[in-house]
């Protein structure tokens, strides 16, 4: 019953709660994992779970050697279940709702400096169309704050560039607005006008022609998630930073915003998180530049 019943949230979570294929995916990959767990303890049943079940899989997991955040995404994963199975009358008992979810150490995001930002999106100086494109990409990446996935979505009908904004479709299919200006609208609206119908005329099918993306490929096509990264590699390898992410870019632009004043839940609704706690993260890098340039220009901060 557990297995048909795995089967049945991860429709719901992608039909009723329209998560990503990529997170359905990862989610089912675990409901799969848990299943096979209690399969092995002879547990068919969702009432024959316990509290005490639920931690002997948590230790079976730390014991595979799983990291502290995987640990706790399968553990955040197996409540989730749980609680629709109690919802949907499944189950009259939730044994997973007095469950704590493992700690995990934080770990501040990787950010850029602005002069650093500048350097990398500068080293994008091709004036041949997979190069205009490159630098257009770069600016959207940080000047719009974009996840990987959201530029490669990006589609021409979404970006209003003399209104300055562009229309994102972020996780969970939700819509929101970005700001468009300065040197990412000059870009981008450079290479809409000249390097993209290039890149559309390499296209090896009439249906890849009629392509609404934004950012094209070599052939006309979308550009993947995977031609990103390696995109943004790229130029951080041209000004000696190794194994640039594209995320880094996204980091980047909320903090240099939150130095520069602008209010959290700003950058919140312009990141697209749905938690401000999610963005608070933000708030300890900026303490944490703050206590640099103190120690840096203070005359007895250094002691």
């Amino acid at each position: 019953m557990i297995e048909a019943y795995v089967g049945e949230y991860v429709a719901y979570l992608r039909i009723e709660r329209g998560a990503s294929a990529r997170t359905v995916e990862a989610y089912e990959r675990d409901l799969r994992d848990y299943q096979a767990f209690l399969s092995e303890r002879g547990i068919a049943r969702a009432d024959e779970v316990t509290r005490e079940v639920l931690r002997d899989f948590e230790e079976h997991v730390i014991a595979r050697g799983y990291a502290p955040a995987s640990v706790k995404r399968r553990m955040s994963v197996v409540k989730g279940l749980h609680r629709y199975l109690v919802r949907e009358g499944y189950a009259a008992d939730n044994p997973a709702s007095s469950l704590a979810l493992p700690k995990v150490p934080g770990r501040l995001p990787d950010v850029l400096s602005i002069a650093d930002v500048g350097r990398v999106i500068d080293a994008c100086c091709d004036p041949a169309p997979a190069g205009v494109r490159d630098r257009a990409l770069l600016e959207v990446l940080y000047g719009c704050g974009l996840r990987v996935s959201e530029a490669c979505g990006l589609d021409v009908g979404s970006v209003y560039l003399d209104e300055g904004f562009v229309r994102v479709v972020g996780k969970g299919a939700k819509e929101r607005i970005a700001p468009l200006s300065g040197c990412a609208a000059e870009n981008l609206g450079c290479y809409l006008a000249e390097a993209r119908p290039a890149l559309s005329m390499k296209a090896t099918s009439p249906r890849a022609a009629d392509l609404p993306a934004v950012f094209l490929n070599a052939r006309g096509g979308r550009l993947s998630r995977q031609g990103v990264h390696r995109i943004v590699e790229r130029a951080g390898a041209a000004v000696g930073i190794a194994g640039l992410h594209p995320h880094t870019l996204r980091h980047s632009f909320a903090t240099h915003m939150l130095e520069g004043g602008a209010d959290l839940r700003v950058i919140q609704e312009i990141l697209g998180h749905s938690d401000i706690s999610t963005t608070q993260i933000y708030t300890h890098i900026d303490r944490t530049h703050l206590q640099e340039e103190y120690r840096a220009a203070h005359p007895r901060a250094r002691g």
